[in-house]
Parts: C-alpha cells; sequence; structure tokens
C-alpha cells in the first residue's frame, strides 16, 4: 500500500511537473515498483509529521491521482484551491475533523460567496472525502450528511447575431478573426482551443476531433468562412509551430488558455459591447443560435459534448420569440 502511495506521487508529480513529455505513465509506474521492490519502505513516525502537513500530504496524493485520472488543468487549479484553502484552516489530523466542523469550516469561509461558488466548494470536499475513504486513510466519510446547496440553473447570455457580427468587425488581426471564427463555429472550450494542432483539421469534411472533458472525444465542425479565415492566418505565418494558433513573437509558442482568454477580453474592449467577452461565451452563443435556428437539442448536446441533455439546457436558450414562432406553427387549430 505504502509503495503504491510512493509510486502514485511520483508519477504523478512527473506528468504534471512535464505535461508535455508523453511520459508512459504504465511503463513509469513498472520501473518505479521494480526499483521499490528492492527496498523496504516505512513511514516516518507520526511523531516526526507536523500535524498540519497532514492534510496537506493527502491533498498532494489527491491531487496527483486526479491528475493521473485526466482532469484538465483548469479542474485541477479549482481543486488545488478549494483544498488547499481547507487544508490551512484545519490544524489536526484529518480523520479527527468532524462533520460539524467541516459544517463550521463552510459556514466562515464562504461569507460572501455565491450559491454556485459554495456548492463548487462542497462538491471538492465531497470527491476528496469520498476517496479518502475508498483509499482507507479515514474510517467514515465526514461529508456524507453535508447537502449540497440547491442552485437555480441560471439562463446562460449568449451574444446576439449583432453582437456576434461586431465582435467579428472589431478584430484587427488574421489571428483574432481566425480565432473568433473557430471558437463560434466548434463551440469548443478554451482548453480544447489551446490544443488542437493544424494537422488535426480536415479541410476537406470541414470538421476535426478534440479531447473533451473526462478525456472523451469528439468531432466538431468548422464553417466554410472559418475555413477562409483560418487559411489566410496560417498562410500569414512564418513560424514552424505545428499549434493551431500560435504567439505573434518568438519563440511562437502555442497560444495558451490565458492568452486565448486576455485575447477575447481584449477584443470586447475594442468592440465596447459594454459586456463582458471571454472564450466560453462563444460556446453559448453557437449553441443559443444554433438552437433558435432549427437544430434539435441532441445535436446540439453532440457538438458540446455533452453526456446528460440537462446540462445542454443551460448553455442553449430559446428566444421568446422562437417559442412564439413555433407555437403559431404547430398549434392545432
Amino acid at each position: 500500500m505504502l509503495k503504491d502511495e510512493i509510486t502514485i506521487r511520483i508519477v504523478g508529480n512527473l506528468a504534471v511537473m512535464f505535461p508535455e513529455s508523453n511520459l508512459d505513465q504504465n511503463r513509469a509506474r513498472f520501473m518505479i515498483d521494480e526499483i521499490l521492490n528492492d527496498y523496504e519502505v516505512q513511514p516516518m513516525p507520526m511523531s516526526l509529521v507536523p500535524i498540519e502537513n497532514d492534510i496537506q500530504q493527502k491533498v498532494k496524493l489527491y491531487l496527483t491521482v486526479k491528475a493521473l485520472d485526466g482532469l484538465s488543468p483548469i479542474t485541477l487549479d479549482n481543486y488545488r484551491l478549494h483544498l488547499k484553502r481547507f487544508a490551512f484552516y484545519f490544524a489536526k489530523p484529518i480523520d479527527q475533523i468532524t462533520t460539524i466542523e467541516i459544517r463550521m469550516y463552510l459556514s466562515r469561509v464562504t461569507q460572501g460567496m455565491k450559491a454556485t461558488t459554495l456548492a463548487t466548494a462542497i462538491s471538492v470536499l465531497k470527491s476528496f472525502y469520498k476517496w479518502l475513504c475508498e483509499e482507507e486513510y479515514i474510517s467514515k466519510n465526514q461529508m456524507s450528511k453535508i447537502k449540497q446547496p440547491r442552485v437555480e440553473k441560471r439562463i446562460r447570455d449568449a451574444l446576439t447575431i449583432e453582437e456576434l457580427e461586431i465582435l467579428k468587425e472589431s478584430c484587427e488581426t488574421l489571428r483574432e478573426r481566425a480565432l473568433v471564427e473557430f471558437a463560434y463555429c466548434t463551440g469548443c472550450r478554451v482548453s480544447e482551443i489551446e490544443s488542437v494542432n493544424i494537422s488535426d483539421i480536415n479541410w476537406d469534411n470541414l470538421n476535426l476531433n478534440v479531447i473533451g472533458k473526462g478525456d472523451k472525444e469528439r468531432t466538431v465542425y468548422i464553417s466554410p468562412k472559418a475555413k477562409i479565415h483560418l487559411r489566410k492566418y496560417i498562410l500569414s505565418r512564418t513560424d514552424q509551430s505545428s499549434a493551431l494558433f500560435v504567439r505573434e513573437k518568438r519563440p511562437f509558442t502555442r497560444l495558451g488558455v490565458r492568452a486565448i482568454q486576455r485575447e477575447f477580453n481584449s477584443l470586447g474592449k475594442k468592440a465596447n459591447l459594454n459586456r463582458n467577452i471571454y472564450p466560453h461565451l462563444m460556446r453559448h452563443t453557437m449553441a443559443t443560435l444554433t438552437l433558435n435556428n432549427g437544430a434539435d437539442i441532441v445535436s446540439i448536446q453532440e457538438m458540446l459534448g455533452h453526456t446528460n441533455p440537462a446540462t445542454t439546457q443551460i448553455y442553449a436558450r430559446i428566444t421568446n420569440e422562437s417559442v412564439q414562432q413555433a407555437h403559431r406553427k404547430h398549434l392545432v387549430q
């Protein structure tokens, strides 16, 4: 058990520290296990381990396991934020923390938080405690009695057709226009946009495969207009990078998530739309405008890569005008 834990921590840390090294995790685990078999491994006596490190160690191991499971870097950062706050709050072994103490912690640290943030904090802790029980670090799940708050599913606020056109017209560079067109027509998440390579695109069929949440692969589609702007942008480049979107200055590395977010924020200011513009808004917009133009919810669910149709309903808003038109068209007189 202890050797397994050591192996997971080593391989996990290597995967996190060197994400682009194409680490063969199974082979690495085998090699480490083979080396550890020559040694007798003993845990450090608890008297020598600082009490506050008990939770911190478990959090590090948990995050390592989640990284090996394929959790996205953005989700991992979110988990790390909530769990570090939790670990800092308690200076006692994790198996001595009671449900009442967790409730007190949540009531104190979540004051002023939105209901959605509180729900996320509880969800992360529930996942963490479930793992602790499965790995037999604790004998009782203290989060089992803490219920998730009810969060109303708000309608996602998409761009109108007019706002989308204004945003496109505000683009000053070939990269900006290609990025907007690609984000809108594919409905890709920002992490998916970051990872796309030029060679991924099937220019004849106007589609490509992306790896989404849960390491699930799906096909997304590009429009003829997007193809034109992507081609213009790619032909204008002098770099040798395989990435679809790259930085404009040397060494022309892949455009990362934060850089893509800044790009859309900058475009929003230039467009003077008086609202926040961010990559995920393009995903909302694609879903909403496609639905309002006659697409069925199942097709949109496939485009967005959702396993649950209820999730798609949050992204795709039907306007009152569309509902009225459907009523007039289908009502039996």
